[in-house]
């Protein structure tokens, strides 16, 4: 019985994704290798890892069969330079696009989704950063708090010193005639109420 047909797609899950890529890595480098000993075939192959490790089959000297492979596709000397810039462009876009693709992978672990596919050290390890990502929230939160509450401490001084400054002008202020009426009750500001008490 043959082997089911394996669905072309990119392997979510790092581990699995790393176990795959060195098998086939491994078969395909035995390929490369039956074929230029059965064929008498010049082979040169070349493997750049997702991490950028790199693996390559020569079946004769690598410069050499890579100085006529650019022969044969019209590659000049002149536009080598081009060609490797562009390459290392498309490298960078590809790290980016890796490490994108990562985050985002990250940021749906850390919601909870897409996690069935993770053993139990991927997930101990998702709990202690979520953990230490909650401590630090909390920190930044009391802090914050901290802070306000300080604020509102000086401007209740603050405004408890104005009052003291008001009631002396008032008193300062105050005709002399209202020791005479028999009033002798001096007027106090309070700044949480609403109306002045004679």
């Amino acid at each position: 019985m043959g082997r089911g047909k394996v669905e072309l797609k990119r392997i979510e899950n790092p581990t699995s994704r790393q176990v795959t890529f060195s098998k086939r890595r491994n078969g395909l480098l035995k390929k490369a290798y039956e074929l230029s000993v059965l064929c008498d075939a010049e082979v040169g192959l070349l493997i750049f890892s997702p991490t950028g490790k790199s693996y390559h089959f020569g079946s004769h000297d690598m410069d050499g069969t890579i100085a006529r492979y650019k022969r044969e596709v019209g590659l000049s000397i002149s536009n080598e330079r081009g060609l490797r810039q562009t390459q290392v462009g498309r490298n960078e876009i590809e790290d980016m696009k890796r490490t994108l693709e990562s985050l985002e992978e990250r940021d749906k672990h850390f919601s909870g989704e897409d996690i069935s596919m993770l053993g139990m050290r991927e997930l101990k390890q998702l709990e202690r950063q979520i953990r230490i990502g909650v401590e630090r929230i909390r920190s930044k939160k009391r802090r914050m708090i901290s802070e306000h509450i300080n604020w509102l401490k000086r401007k209740h001084k603050l405004l408890k010193e104005e009052n003291i400054h008001l009631q002396k002008q008032v008193k300062m202020h105050e005709p002399q005639e209202s020791g005479s009426t028999g009033n002798s009750n001096p007027i106090l500001l309070d700044p949480e109420a609403d109306e002045m008490v004679g």
